[in-house]
């Protein structure tokens, strides 16, 4: 196994139980505890995880998996998701799409549709991800805007008034929310203050809102609130929804798609 696939091993095990033991590490990626010790080591140079005493813990509560080590988590999901999402988008209309892994996959999806092949343009883009935007750059019947604004490295997203320039001068057919969380009572919500203000105004600039999050996320809470979730029309899920939070949804005003 090379360092860089250890290193998204790691890290989601750490999500996923909040700290690790060093024999508890190896024993799980079937290396040498010298080798995972010297990942911690590593990790914690580069501030992903905070070194113990013998393993590892979470950075805390607002803890965020850097993008490049989250694509694999919920895969198949987030992918049936993102067809779904691209569905609901009309040729022609002006798109936004926040940052995230499952917003990338809605791109993706958005990129192969046969009826989007040409058009002056085919669908116009607004997006303040950096990957998003260098993926789709490529198509030339998409007109591409990005924001401007700082670069957040966890989340290739980019933050601040810079960005807030642009999107106040814009108004959307339709945004599409990546989300850590979201809830009937707290709405949905970011890890990070700077990204949540980005997507809420993005929000307030579209005419209709499309939450895309995979059903690990329903019914959690995060730090960041972007809206609540009576400003959200549509939310595309995955089929392990639970029939109880859909009702709370539909009861919410929320439309909810299970795929």
């Amino acid at each position: 196994m090379s360092r860089d696939a250890r290193w998204k091993v790691l890290l989601e095990l750490l999500v996923e139980r909040g700290r690790l033991d060093v024999e508890e590490a190896a024993a799980d990626l079937a290396v040498s505890a010298a080798t995972i010790r010297r990942d911690f080591d590593q990790l914690a140079e580069q501030q992903m995880l905070v070194r113990t005493r013998g393993g590892a813990v979470v950075h805390g509560v607002s803890y965020e998996l850097p993008l490049r080590y989250k694509t694999a988590r919920h895969a198949s999901e987030k992918q049936r998701i993102a067809k779904a999402v691209a569905e609901l988008v009309a040729p022609g209309e002006a798109v936004g799409l926040t940052g995230g892994t499952t917003t990338t996959e809605v791109a993706r999806a958005l990129a192969v549709r046969s009826d989007l092949t040409s058009g002056t343009p085919a669908l116009t883009i607004v997006t303040n991800a950096l990957n998003i935007a260098n993926e789709l750059a490529v198509r030339p019947q998409f007109k591409i805007v990005l924001t401007g604004g700082v670069a957040r490295p966890q989340s290739y997203e980019l933050v601040g008034p810079l960005a807030d320039g642009v999107l106040s001068q814009i108004t959307v057919d339709v945004a599409v929310l990546g989300v850590v969380a979201f809830d009937v009572t707290h709405g949905a919500a970011a890890h990070d203050e700077a990204e949540a203000a980005i997507n809420r105004l993005l929000c307030e600039r579209a005419e209709r809102v499309i939450v895309a999050a995979d059903s690990s996320k329903l019914g959690q809470r995060a730090f960041a609130r972007i809206c609540s979730a009576q400003a959200v029309n549509t939310l595309v899920t995955d089929a392990g929804v639970g029939a109880d939070m859909v009702r709370r949804f539909e009861e919410a005003g929320v439309e909810v798609v299970a795929v």
